[in-house]
C-alpha cells in the first residue's frame, strides 16, 4: 500500500489536560481488566470491493483498475495460512474482513468456519451489511459482528462513505442483538471529523449496546484526498474519553509501524490491544522489540509475540483441523512460505543491518 504524507510519530506532548485525562482513564481500565495486551490480526479476504468509494481507502484507488475481481482475492490456503500463524503467535483475530462482492456467500461460511476450527474459538466478522438470514448462517461460528462506519459526523459521513448508508448497518446491529451476538464498530480517526464529534461514537455504543469498538489512525494512501495521519494526542483523547464514558469496553486502536511511540499512551488512555501493525513484515526486527517494550512502559503485559519464532511442526498442526488433502497440503506449503520469506527473512534482514543488536534471538534462525 502506497503511503504519502506525514503518519510518523517521534514523540508524544500531552497537555495538563490531556495528562489527567489519561490518568483518570487509566484508573477505570486498571479497576475493569487485567493489564493484558494483545496485538489484533485482521485477516482480510482481498484487495477488491464492490463499492471501492470510500475516500481514504487503498481499495478505493484499485477498483478501477481490477476488471476480474476473482483475480485479486486471496487463495483459502493463504487465509487459513494466515490463522494457523496468527494462533502460533497468539496474535488475536481481530476480525475477518475483506471488501464487498469478492467471495460467494456459501465460500464465506466455509471460510468463517474453518478459520473458527483453527482459531479453536467463535470470530468476529466485518463483511459489510448482513442479513438476519445470513447472520443465522454465520451464528455457530461468530462471536459478534462489526459496523464499519468508518465517520458518524453525518455531513462528513456522506462524503467519506457514500456507499455505506448508516441505516442498514443499525438494522443488522439491532438483529445481530435479537441473535444474541455481540456488536462493535469501527472508526477512523484524521477524516475530518474534531473532538466534538465524540458525541456520536458515545450515542452509537450506547444505543447499539457496543461491547467493542476499533479506532484508527488515518493512513494517508496516495491518489486519495489525505496527506496526513492524525497527532497522537489527538487519538489518545479518543480513546481516554471513551475509556471514561464506558468502563468496560474492549477498545483496539489501529495504530501503525511509524507511530510506535505512540503506543505507551494509547494503552495507558485505556486501550486493551492495537492493531494495523505489519506484523510479518517487522517480526523479530528493532521495530518488534520497541513495541514490547512500549507496552512495558505502559505496565501492561504483552501475550502476543512478535520477537521469538517457536519451533512448530506445521504439518501436524495442519492435519490435525483439515482433513482435505489438497487443501492441507497447500496451507503447509504456504505455512513453510510464510516462516522462511515472512517471519524468518524479516529477522535475518534486520541483523543484517544491525549485527551487534543483542536481542533475543528467533528459536528457528539456525535453520
Amino acid at each position: 500500500m502506497p503511503l504519502i504524507g506525514k503518519n510518523s510519530v517521534e514523540s508524544v506532548e500531552l497537555s495538563q489536560e490531556q495528562e489527567q485525562l489519561i490518568s483518570e482513564a487509566k484508573k477505570i481500565y486498571n479497576l475493569n481488566f487485567n493489564g493484558d495486551v494483545w496485538l489484533g490480526r485482521c485477516i482480510f479476504l482481498s484487495w477488491y470491493c464492490a463499492l471501492g468509494n470510500c475516500d481514504f481507502c487503498f481499495r478505493s484507488t484499485q477498483k478501477h483498475k481490477i476488471h476480474f475481481p476473482e483475480t485479486a482475492r486471496r487463495t483459502k490456503e493463504s487465509i487459513y495460512a494466515e490463522a494457523f500463524i496468527a494462533k502460533t503467535l497468539k496474535w488475536k483475530l481481530e476480525f475477518l474482513t475483506g471488501g464487498y462482492g469478492i467471495y460467494s456467500f456459501k465460500d464465506l461460511v466455509e471460510i468463517t468456519k474453518t478459520c473458527r476450527e483453527i482459531l479453536n474459538e467463535k470470530i468476529w466478522l466485518n463483511l459489510g451489511v448482513l442479513s438476519e438470514p445470513q447472520l443465522k448462517e454465520f451464528l455457530p461460528y461468530i462471536e459478534g459482528v462489526v459496523a464499519s462506519v468508518e465517520t458518524l459526523e453525518p455531513i462528513l459521513h456522506k462524503k467519506v462513505a457514500p456507499g455505506k448508508p448508516l441505516l442498514p448497518f443499525e438494522k443488522m446491529l439491532d438483529q445481530a442483538k435479537a441473535l444474541g451476538l455481540k456488536r462493535s464498530m469501527t472508526i477512523v480517526l484524521g477524516l475530518g471529523e474534531t473532538i466534538d464529534d465524540y458525541k456520536y461514537v458515545n450515542e452509537w455504543i450506547k444505543k447499539h449496546e457496543l461491547s467493542r469498538i476499533t479506532y484508527y489512525a488515518l493512513r494517508p494512501v496516495k491518489d486519495t484526498p489525505y496527506e496526513h495521519g492524525p497527532a497522537p494526542e489527538y487519538v489518545i483523547e479518543w480513546i481516554a474519553k471513551t475509556r471514561i464514558d464506558f468502563p468496560k469496553i474492549e477498545i483496539i486502536i489501529g495504530s501503525a509501524e511509524t507511530r510506535i511511540p505512540e503506543i505507551n499512551f494509547l494503552l495507558s488512555a485505556g486501550a486493551n490491544a492495537f492493531t494495523k501493525i505489519p506484523a510479518t513484515k517487522i517480526f523479530g526486527t528493532e521495530g518488534a522489540q520497541q513495541i514490547h517494550e512500549q507496552v512495558k512502559l505502559a505496565g501492561r503485559k504483552f501475550t502476543s509475540e512478535l520477537v521469538k519464532l517457536p519451533k512448530v511442526n506445521w504439518a501436524q498442526e495442519v492435519s490435525s483441523i483439515i482433513t482435505d488433502e489438497n487443501l492441507k497440503n497447500k496451507i503447509i506449503l504456504k505455512l513453510e512460505d510464510y516462516q522462511k520469506n515472512r517471519l524468518l527473512k524479516a529477522y535475518k534482514d534486520f541483523k543484517k543491518v544491525d549485527s551487534s543488536n543483542s536481542a533475543d534471538s528467533c528459536d528457528s534462525c539456525d535453520d
